[in-house]
């Protein structure tokens, strides 16, 4: 569904957010929220080892299935788990990142702290979200195909999918309503976070953020 809303745009957008981390190669990197490791697969490739997390064991067992055999296989490690509570010790991984996620927390801000506490000082923490376009030509547009066009592709294949096209669009919109632009990057400064940055992508239809953890000196 994700491929769907974002008009098959998804992949290209999952490269940038990696192009945003700035792990050097052989270090461990977490992608949270992982499903069956698209983003993990892309940091594989730039030699970084990963800790793939998700609390759907059925999205990770295919993640499993589908490295079989792959090179890849070796840089990545499937861990059931949920991000309001990662069972790993502070500071521990050099760059987190994390896609499709605060939407579906109770809490984002604290879920951003979480996600900053393993996070070592001076290492990246990048994210990838849909968005709500800006321009309201566009906004228009959006709003139409997403209440219009993505449940209709969604019933084509099942009641399933039907219901989760109707589902995605006002969920995107509703959380930016709640959350919007400036008072997500407040959330990330808060969490510990600086130098947070972001940048949309197919006309606004999705956005990525990314950002450096504080460390004592620049605390100081």
């Amino acid at each position: 569904m994700a491929a769907v809303l974002s008009l098959g745009q998804d992949p290209r957008w999952r490269r940038f957010l990696v192009s945003r981390v700035t792990a050097i190669p052989g270090s461990w990197v977490l992608d949270v929220a992982s499903g069956t490791g698209l983003v993990a697969r892309e940091l594989a490739v730039r030699n970084l080892r990963v800790i793939a997390l998700d609390q759907s064991d059925a999205m990770l067992t295919r993640g499993r299935r589908a490295l079989e055999g792959d090179p890849l296989e070796e840089r990545i490690r499937f861990v059931l788990g949920r991000a309001e509570r990662l069972p790993f010790p502070d500071e521990t991984f050099d760059a987190v990142t994390f896609t499709y996620l605060l939407r579906y927390v109770d809490d984002p801000q604290a879920t951003l702290a979480e996600l900053a506490r393993v996070l070592r000082p001076g290492g990246s923490m990048a994210s990838l979200e849909f968005h709500v376009p800006q321009d309201p030509w566009l906004r228009a547009g959006w709003l139409g195909y997403t209440r219009g066009v993505v449940p209709a592709l969604g019933w084509l294949r099942s009641n399933e999918w039907y219901r989760t096209g109707r589902f995605l669009g006002p969920n995107v919109d509703a959380f930016y309503r709640t959350y919007p632009l400036p008072v997500q990057v407040a959330m990330w400064q808060a969490a510990g976070l600086r130098h947070v940055r972001t940048r949309t992508l197919t006309m606004g239809a999705a956005i990525v953020t990314w950002a450096v953890k504080r460390t004592a000196v620049a605390d100081g």
